[in-house]
């Protein structure tokens, strides 16, 4: 499990490393919301391609592995007590936006400027994807019951529609 206070360890040790990243997934939707509303197997992150040697390099200073490399779409590090990371890196265009490849080299993810916000965990301001790209990321797939929760919470506290 990845706690929020997990989540802020790694947040400050990226920060001292000088990169920037930010939180998707359900540690995102919940910095979204201001408090946690499920428990978390993960933290999602994008970070800026050209910075991954750091990335990695300060997690591995806090016990981190590789264990999965779907480069250049994404890749997970994982702690030995299972702590997971999945770290997707992105390409930024001088607008501000941003782009990580995928699966299918024709239609890479695409992230606006505008989806580059922050949020709270435990009352710290941190920075994490919006509530749209949430949204826009949670189509054309078999949702999980996780999935449902938290495009739950969004309609709930942003009233946003959402697919499912």
């Amino acid at each position: 499990m990845m706690t929020a206070q997990d989540v802020l360890s790694v947040l400050k040790v990226l920060r001292q490393a000088e990169v920037e990243v930010w939180i998707g997934g359900g540690w995102g939707i919940d910095a979204l919301i201001g408090e946690q509303t499920r428990d978390h197997r993960d933290l999602d992150l994008v970070h800026r391609r050209e910075q991954e040697a750091a990335v990695v390099a300060a997690l591995a200073e806090e016990g981190f592995a590789e264990t999965l490399d779907w480069r250049p779409v994404r890749f997970v590090v994982s702690a030995p007590d299972g702590r997971e990371i999945d770290l997707h890196p992105l390409v930024f265009a001088d607008d501000g936006s941003g782009e990580q490849a995928s699966l299918e080299p024709e239609r890479p993810f695409r992230y606006p400027a505008s989806c580059f916000v922050t949020g709270t965990i435990r009352g710290t301001t941190v920075p994490c994807l919006s509530a749209e790209q949430q949204v826009h990321f949670h189509q054309g797939y078999q949702p999980t019951d996780r999935d449902r929760h938290d495009m739950a919470q969004l309609r709930r506290v942003f009233g946003i529609a959402t697919h499912f």
